[in-house]
């Protein structure tokens, strides 16, 4: 049974039995600053469990996507563990608790394979169920388990909790016996290799209160009792059925394996073994090419593209070690052009839309493979300089420092580091190495720690929203009302009143204000409350539901519970939604002209101007800026009637409205088309018609990262009186330059030129200037203990090129059997820096250039014994510098 028949059928089985078929949530988890990726079946209904808002149905089902990163360098080590998995998960929220969790589990897997069910043998099914949960053991016997297949079992295996203060309980798991190929009899507390767990049911009837590590006590705050979260582990539970060994050869995954020996020459070798121990290395490189792949490919189709920061850069370290592992097998070429098409053809079944998108994953995946390859042959360039020096030292050890230079600056490898310096006879010093891993993670977490919110007291929020249900929005059809002050927040939670001058958060039972969302700035204005007056200065919807206004008591004072009259400013509204509407054109346009893949990756909709930030792997023309600009003002011209309306998700699907990867879309969605143009899924404000927006002008297009361009324009007079500036400085250029004004250009470009060239005859004249007594140095040298010692200023400002051909010059006029040493320093803006040159004959003197700069500039300065450099300190010192370097040659 293929894995996307396993997943139909737990689908179908819950729908039967009164569940609502939830879509998966995108990996990325845009819901909770706390995660990177879903992890989890139940994070997407965390809001429900927390009680932070009512769940729309009673009972849902899903099919999550998920990834667990923690542990990368761990995958292939075992055959039961990867980062990208799919987790089936039914849900109850207060509706039905242990008694049918526990019936609805065993009829799906019990039931026959012509019914809809699974068909496993019964005999061959176990539970765990946590110490003193007697009531799970009384419905698992009820169904017909037999007692000694149901096994107690402490909180570390059975007891769940979210690890915060909420909701927590006791698990029920069920697990298959394998049979004693799989290893030893007795039950999963022996072995669960053979006794593979495949479902666990959480039974929330607990909670876990601030402050407190104990996780077993009653309820104590508000939230729901009684949840139901169960997880099913499809990729197990299609081993099961597929009657393989382990996850790495259900259907899914096993082509890519296969794939991958037949590039490499390589042999799978199919068993029942289970650890890195006892299987080949071979094999285990297999699973992480065949892991890591498949979840490349899910992360790319769910919008993640490869980066230095956060999920870009998870992204791109599986991305590179599944590179890497095929380099290892042996194979040099280009590897994903092979896979990925492999991986597209074994997961669509499931997700059709990685077929349809496959020109956009792939794009993003070749072009990170090939910047791979050529930071593998750059950072193997720069390890191979530090390991001949490490062995012309004398060393043994490339030192840690390096290693971790290399891995951070250049992406390299720790293992191939680890690798090449083994095939030169050195080790490695990785414990230095994982010292400074270790300092930088630490940074990096504290960062991360910094910018959390997630999960942070809620509660006077949460009474607000409670208190009177969610606030309505009516900002689509006017700009200002009639209201009521629902709530006013201060900085210690719910307040009656607020004076002038003070900061106070204001929720109003009604608002025009649009609160800051999908890119668009929020709306500012004034809120007149009885004898008082607000200035709005930020709205913002801290929970689903609730807009909240900070603002600024500016006049009298405002109390809770008084009505009041709420006023947008328009003008800057209007200015605002003339953007928004711009970037819908914009996006439109870009993916006109370069395709599918040029897909929105962020935007910010301010006051007569945009910022529109999209996927696309390389620079995008002038000639296509210039087209797309025009195409988008021809649309203005055409003065298309901009129209919004609610409809289902599959509705708008089929009208071929554009969504925004990572967003995550309930049942009914919002759909702004303009005209017959563009159409996409948007909750913002806009014009009424195209033409509104007047004229948009591109300003400037630029990378921002890997794989991310950004277009900044201006929209309505903001464009306009840019033109119009324009049209003043070329007015003046043209006056200066005595030709008409389409001539300009040429003639800047004559001039820019010229200056260029005047640059180069100046860089030529320094040059000859600072070599021109080269000659006369080497002819004034010092006779230092036999050792010929030049020591010379350059000119102020010369360039260090020009400087370190000065001493190369010098100490080449020298005999070669004459040991000589040259020294120049040199000063520019504010700063003295030195260059040491010395001969063979100078080395065997025991003289070092890298050791004679160094000395000088108290342990500063980089290079070798022939040529070494160093500065950063004050230009004053360009005499000292000098001076030290004579003094060691002297006394040596």
């Amino acid at each position: 049974m293929r894995t996307a028949e396993v997943k139909r059928r737990f689908l179908a089985h819950f729908e039967a039995n009164g569940h609502t078929v939830v879509p998966s949530a995108p990996l990325p988890a845009i819901d909770d600053p706390n995660l990177l990726f879903v992890n989890a079946g139940m994070v997407q209904f965390v809001p429900y469990f927390l009680g932070q808002q009512t769940p729309p149905f009673r009972r849902a089902v899903s099919v999550q996507k998920c990834i667990r990163t923690p542990d990368i360098d761990e995958v292939g080590k075992t055959s039961r563990h990867g980062t990208f998995f799919q987790m089936n998960g039914n849900f109850s929220f207060g509706d039905y608790f242990k008694e049918e969790a526990i019936r609805l589990s065993w009829d799906l897997i019990t039931k026959p394979l012509e019914a809809g069910g699974f068909g496993i043998d019964q005999s061959k099914i176990w539970a765990t169920v946590y110490l003193d949960d007697d009531e799970s053991i009384g419905y698992w016997r009820a169904v017909g388990l037999p007692a000694e297949r149901i096994v107690r079992r402490g909180k570390a295996d059975n007891f769940w909790s979210m690890g915060i203060p909420g909701p927590c309980g006791p698990c029920s798991e069920i697990y298959v016996d394998r049979g004693p190929a799989y290893g030893r009899e007795g039950g999963p507390e022996v072995d669960e290799d053979r006794y593979m767990e495949i479902w666990n049911n959480v039974f929330m009837q607990y909670e876990r209160g601030p402050g407190t590590d104990k996780e077993n006590y009653p309820i104590l705050g508000d939230l729901p009792a009684q949840n139901i979260d169960t997880g099913m582990g499809l990729e197990r539970m299609a081993s099961i059925m597929q009657g393989v060994d382990n996850l790495y050869e259900i259907d899914e995954v096993r082509p890519l394996i296969d794939k991958a020996c037949e590039l490499t020459g390589k042999r799978y070798n199919v068993n029942h073994t289970h650890t890195a121990s006892e299987s080949h290395p071979d094999d285990v490189r297999l699973r992480v090419i065949a892991d890591h792949v498949r979840t490349s490919l899910m992360l790319i189709g769910d919008g993640v593209t490869p980066s230095n920061e956060g999920r870009g850069y998870v992204l791109r370290r599986i991305m590179r070690r599944a590179i890497r592992a095929m380099r290892l097998l042996g194979y040099e070429d280009p590897a994903l052009p092979e896979l990925l098409p492999v991986a597209r053809d074994s997961m669509s079944p499931s997700y059709p839309e990685i077929a349809t998108d496959f020109g956009r994953i792939s794009q993003y995946a070749y072009a990170e493979e090939e910047a791979f390859r050529s930071t593998l042959r750059a950072g193997t360039t720069i390890l191979d300089v530090a390991v001949a020096d490490t062995k012309k030292a004398g060393g043994k050890t490339l030192a840690g420092d390096k290693a971790f230079q290399l891995h951070d600056t250049y992406g390299f490898p720790i293992d191939l580091t680890l690798e090449i310096a083994a095939e030169q006879g050195l080790s490695v010093d990785t414990d230095g190495f994982k010292r400074l891993m270790t300092e930088q993670r630490k940074r990096a977490k504290a960062d991360a720690q910094a910018r959390k919110t997630g999960h942070a007291d809620l509660s006077a929020y949460r009474g607000a929203l409670d208190a009177g249900g969610a606030v309505e929005f009516t900002g689509y059809a006017e700009v200002s009302r009639e209201s009521k002050v629902r709530a006013l927040i201060g900085g210690e939670g719910l307040i009656t009143s607020a004076s002038e001058g003070e900061l106070v958060e204001v929720v109003l039972d009604v608002t025009p204000f649009y609160a800051e969302g999908g890119g668009q700035l929020p709306d500012l204005g004034l809120i007149t409350v009885g004898g008082g007056k607000v200035e709005v200065l930020d709205v913002q919807q801290p929970l689903p539901g609730l807009i909240v206004h900070k603002a600024r008591v500016v006049e009298g004072e405002v109390r809770s519970g008084e009505a009041g009259y709420a006023q947008i400013d328009v003008e800057r509204r209007r200015a605002i939604s003339r953007a928004h509407t711009a970037t819908h054109l914009v996006h439109q346009t870009m993916r006109n002209f370069l395709g599918e893949s040029a897909t929105q990756a962020g935007s910010l909709n301010a006051p007569g101007r945009l910022r529109f930030d999209f996927n696309t792997p390389g620079a995008v023309p002038a000639s296509v800026l210039h087209d797309v600009e025009q195409q988008v003002n021809e649309v203005l011209m055409s003065d298309l009637e901009v129209r919004a309306f609610v409809t289902s998700q599959a509705e708008a699907k089929r009208l071929g409205a554009m969504a925004l990867f990572g967003e995550k879309y309930g049942e009914y969605v919002r759909v702004v088309e303009v005209g017959e143009y563009a159409r996409e899924l948007c909750g913002g404000t806009h014009a009424a018609r195209s033409g509104q927006l007047g004229l948009v002008k591109i300003l400037s297009e630029a990378s921002i990262g890997s794989g991310v361009r950004r277009v900044d324009a201006l929209v309505g007079m903001d464009a306009f009186r840019h033109l119009a500036k324009e049209h003043l400085l070329v007015s003046r250029l043209a006056e200066l330059y005595r030709v008409p004004s389409e001539q300009v250009a040429d003639r800047v470009e004559q001039t820019v030129a010229q200056l260029r060239d005047a640059e180069r005859e100046l860089e030529k004249m320094r040059a000859q200037l600072v070599l021109g007594g080269a000659a006369a140095l080497a002819e004034g040298a010092l006779d230092l203990g036999g050792v010929a010692y030049v020591g010379t200023e350059a000119p102020e400002g010369a360039a260090v090129n020009d400087v370190r051909t000065l001493a190369q010059e010098v100490r080449g006029r020298f005999p070669a059997d004459r040991p000589a040493v040259v020294a120049v320093a040199s000063r520019a803006n504010g700063k003295a820096s030195l260059i040491v040159a010395i001969n063979d004959a100078a080395k065997s003197r025991g003289l070092s250039a890298q050791d004679l700069v160094k000395g000088a500039l108290s342990g500063r300065g980089g290079g070798n014994a022939d040529l070494a450099q160093g500065g950063g300190v004050p230009a004053d010192q360009a005499p000292h510098l000098l001076g030290a370097v004579q003094n060691a040659v002297q006394t040596r």
